[in-house]
């Protein structure tokens, strides 16, 4: 199953980047597939809009990942703080938006950006505040705003486990000593929730990576968005729209790559910390 659903779709976009289809004679011919080697790399490194796409990729993980972490952290801090009430319907609700298809929220937050069909921006309006979420300058925030509400409660399930199982005997020695709250956020819980919240920086790191769905769904509402927004949609134009699945099976191993380097890089950053405090 693993080397049926995992490693052959691998291999096959690999060889499938490796080759070219062109077309025979004045065009009228059958097309031939020809051994290219990296040719479809270097077009696709060569196309100014894809690189642009990579640029913005980077841009909205810097954008996403802290965001992320520090809200899914605070809400397993506060789910598991003693003053905390109803923490099971606290849990609850903040995992529900989980559980709803990456398509349906988006169409729900795309009614919400538009205009013409949100209450909020309407009322801001009447108000004399003219906001548009989904120009050029904000929409990436638009976007991680949708990937935030989506799986901020998912990975703050995660922090929470984690924090249940921190030993009760360290908070008791802690409250004998006198600490305080905060001194035991900063000194227990947060070195010993370390592998977790490096867990989910990145599972975060490389859902940004993917990036597909929301730029998809929003692009019939605004302009800001092209057909190259993210070099999955770009991989996506060049298969489906432009009929190119060796250029596009490049594009798709090219993020696939920059996925492995930044998350490898993070995981060596953290690891050559070690053990030292936060």
């Amino acid at each position: 199953m693993f080397a049926a659903f995992f490693i052959a779709p691998i291999v096959y976009a690999v060889v499938q980047s490796l080759f070219a289809t062109e077309s025979s004679g004045l065009g009228f011919g059958a097309p031939e597939t020809k051994f290219a080697f990296f040719d479809n790399y270097v077009r696709a490194f060569s196309d100014p809009t894809f690189s642009q796409s990579l640029l913005r990729l980077l841009l909205f993980s810097a954008i996403l990942v802290p965001l992320m972490v520090v809200t899914a952290l605070g809400l397993a801090l506060l789910l598991d703080s003693a003053s905390a009430r109803f923490p099971r319907v606290f849990r609850i609700i903040s995992f529900a938006p989980y559980g709803v298809p990456g398509v349906v929220a988006t169409l729900l937050w795309g009614f919400l950006y538009v205009p013409a069909t949100s209450p909020i921006l309407q009322v801001l309006s009447n108000w004399g505040i003219d906001v548009n979420p989904l120009s050029s300058s904000v929409v990436l925030f638009a976007i991680a705003n949708i990937s935030l509400w989506g799986f901020a409660g998912y990975n703050m399930v995660i922090l929470s486990s984690a924090l249940d199982a921190i030993p009760s005997e360290l908070y008791e020695a802690a409250r004998v000593d006198g600490a305080s709250a905060w001194a035991t956020i900063l000194h227990i819980k947060l070195p010993l929730v370390r592998p977790s919240v490096i867990l989910v920086t990145v599972f975060t790191i490389i859902g940004t990576l993917q990036l597909f769905v929301e730029p998809l769904v929003l692009r019939p509402l605004t302009t800001a968005i092209g057909t190259t927004f993210t070099p999955n949609l770009a991989a996506y134009n060049q298969a489906f729209a432009q009929g190119n699945s060796n250029l596009a099976s490049a594009m798709a191993v090219i993020v696939a790559l920059l996925g492995f380097v930044v998350s490898f890089g993070f995981l060596r950053f953290v690891n050559r910390k070690g053990n030292r405090a936060w």
